[in-house]
């Protein structure tokens, strides 16, 4: 990763070097790393919530709300993040929000009141929204337009495997450490890797664009980049709305144990590892809008069952719930950069995930807990699958391009 790779690397850059593998792979495979560890901080709350709620004595509801302060905070920061990148250059923010993300979970470790921890899940939101952007940014100038579905395959394995390393990470801890010792283990890993970055990632020496209202006036004028936002709620509501919560229904509404739940919904992502390639595949080769119907109509149905069927059926359903669902990411990122000019990759990114990940993984576990407090959390994912369902039926209301 010299200067070598450094000097054919440009900003939405479309050259045939990219379709060459060793200039890009490890590039991208250093960014998975860097990805996982952002993607797990935002997740590890959600194994950890039997034990949050035992020591804090908080109610699902409120439980429900710090996913939505943390979702909050991701909002903020990937709105700003060009205003960062722009200045300091895309590495630099990625580096940035590593070091900052390692001192948002430290102070949750040692946070000792509910407002406080409140109000480091909202840091934690924040410093891990610098990420995105520049991330995205840094993989599609490295890769040719035609294997970007590939390249961001390999960049979803970071969510993949965080959802599948989180619980089993969590319970290994849990036997040495409370939950504030998992959490702090977490921040030193992170702090260790904000520290190596920029020495061991050369590229993505080019700067983001900065936020303009213009520019964002242009881009949700744009009825394709509404519902391409539209489906990004959907899509990530199906994997980390539902995922937040899904341990704690495990527990609570079918009295399965909580290292079994937490085993239980660690398995379920071990496959994704392989489905989230054939969602690269399928949308370099289907077409990427077909690729996005499909994930969600049939990730949508089975979420519906995960409140519809007997006990004995349900771990069934939460093994396959996660099957398909992580194949829309290489597809949606894939879209969305297809839609806009390769300056401004960033920019839609800031502008189209806050909003998803505000409604996908703030609003529906937030929904779901109170349901929960309710006593009816299994119709929170009955209705949940319902409106991911509609994904699939929006995608046929475009004027998107299969392409």
């Amino acid at each position: 990763m010299g200067n070598e790779q450094s000097s054919v690397v440009t900003e939405g850059s479309d050259q045939t070097e990219g379709l060459e593998p060793r200039p890009y792979v490890m590039p991208v495979v250093i960014l998975t790393v860097v990805f996982f560890l952002n993607f797990i901080s935002r997740i590890i709350l959600s194994p950890l919530v039997p034990a949050v709620e035992s020591d804090l004595g908080l109610s699902h509801g409120t439980v429900g709300s710090f996913f939505l302060l943390i979702t909050a905070g991701y909002f903020v920061s990937l709105i700003c993040s060009g205003f960062i990148s722009s200045r300091i250059n895309h590495r630099w923010t990625i580096a940035l929000s590593l070091v900052m993300l390692g001192c948002g979970l430290l102070f949750v470790s040692r946070a000792a009141t509910t407002s406080t921890i409140a109000l480091g899940m909202f840091a934690i939101g924040l410093f891990t929204g610098f990420y995105l952007p520049s991330g995205i940014a840094a993989v599609t100038s490295l890769v040719h337009p035609t294997r970007w579905g590939r390249a961001l395959a390999i960049h979803e394995l970071a969510p993949s495997l965080g959802f599948l390393m989180a619980p089993l990470l969590a319970e290994v801890l849990l036997v040495f450490v409370s939950w504030r010792g998992v959490v702090a283990t977490i921040a030193v890993i992170t702090l260790l890797a904000g520290a190596i970055f920029p020495w061991i990632f050369r590229v993505g020496e080019l700067h983001g664009k900065r936020p303009e209202l213009h520019s964002a006036l242009a881009l949700f004028k744009d009825p394709s980049f509404l519902i391409i936002t539209a489906l990004f709620s959907l899509g990530i509501g199906s994997t980390i709305g539902v995922y937040s919560m899904l341990p704690l229904y495990l527990v609570v509404e079918h009295g399965i144990e909580r290292v079994e739940a937490n085993t239980l919904v660690s398995l379920s992502r071990l496959l994704t590892l392989g489905t989230v390639f054939l969602g690269g595949l399928a949308a370099d080769r289907f077409g990427k809008v077909w690729t996005i119907r499909f994930v969600l109509s049939f990730t949508g149905v089975i979420t519906i069952l995960l409140g519809l069927v007997p006990a004995p059926w349900l771990k069934g359903m939460v093994l396959l719930q996660p099957l398909l669902s992580v194949c829309f990411f290489p597809a949606g990122f894939a879209l969305l950069s297809a839609t806009v000019p390769p300056e401004s990759r960033n920019l839609a990114v800031s502008f189209s995930i806050p909003v998803a990940f505000l409604v996908g993984a703030g609003l529906f576990p937030m929904g779901i807990g109170f349901m929960g407090d309710a006593g009816i959390f299994e119709f929170g994912f009955m209705t949940v699958g319902g409106l991911i369902f509609t994904g699939g039926i929006l995608t046929r209301f475009t004027k998107m391009g299969e392409g």
